[in-house]
């Protein structure tokens, strides 16, 4: 239960997002995996303008826009496309549970169910062997990150649904595809730099949050 609260606590600093002109072709993309817990988990954050059958992703970047919104839509962290490469883009719920597909073809978006499977295999420690090691991508001191998993979490912040750019280097957050019990939220989960536990709790459905996603067996 303490681990939940203090994701609780977290989540309350959010209530989200630059135009990358080149279309990813998720169909031909090479996406690397690793194996954890037995299932295959991409190594690296969600970084694709298509949905699964072709069709755009819009990139929201007015904040009147992006609060309002009910569909799907990405954005980079601080509207910086050098941010983007680094640690991926930033989705709203909408586009995680959209019909036509966010996940590349022979992927799926995490469940719940999925970081839990984490959240046990791994451990009171899972957080640290998440993260990646160093201070490159997260505040100092990210103490006792060993990236054992090799999931190289990154610390890639996140937008609230006023597209407040918050937690950069400080939290990594990765949606589910998993309804709260409020209609305005949806499970996430997501590492702290200095905590070592993997920690999940409800975030409101228009912010903007990593995605990672699993090879299907």
């Amino acid at each position: 239960m303490k681990k939940v609260i203090i994701g609780l606590v977290y989540s309350l600093v959010f209530s989200g997002c630059m135009q990358d002109n080149s279309m990813y072709d998720i169909k031909r993309a090479d996406f690397q995996t690793v194996n954890i817990c037995n299932q295959n988990w991409m190594t690296k954050n969600l970084d694709v303008v298509t949905y699964r059958n072709g069709d755009t992703i819009p990139n929201v970047t007015d904040p009147t826009e992006w609060s309002q919104l009910t569909t799907g839509a990405w954005c980079y962290y601080e509207n910086d496309s050098s941010l983007g490469k680094i640690y991926g883009k930033l989705y709203n719920w909408y586009a995680v549970v959209d019909p036509r597909g966010l996940a590349p073809e022979g992927y799926r978006v995490s469940s719940n169910a999925d970081w839990f499977n984490l959240y046990n295999c791994l451990g009171d420690s899972a957080g640290n062997k998440m993260r990646e090691v160093g201070t490159a991508h997260w505040e100092i001191p990210n103490e006792g990150a060993t990236n054992s998993s090799g999931f190289t979490g990154l610390g890639g912040g996140a937008c609230d649904n006023n597209q407040n750019f918050v937690i950069l280097k400080i939290w990594g957050c990765w949606w589910t595809t998993d309804q709260a019990d409020y209609d305005t939220d949806a499970w996430q989960w997501g590492l702290l730099y200095d905590v070592k536990e993997l920690n999940g709790w409800n975030c409101v459905k228009k912010n903007g949050v990593s995605v990672r996603c699993i090879k299907n067996d």
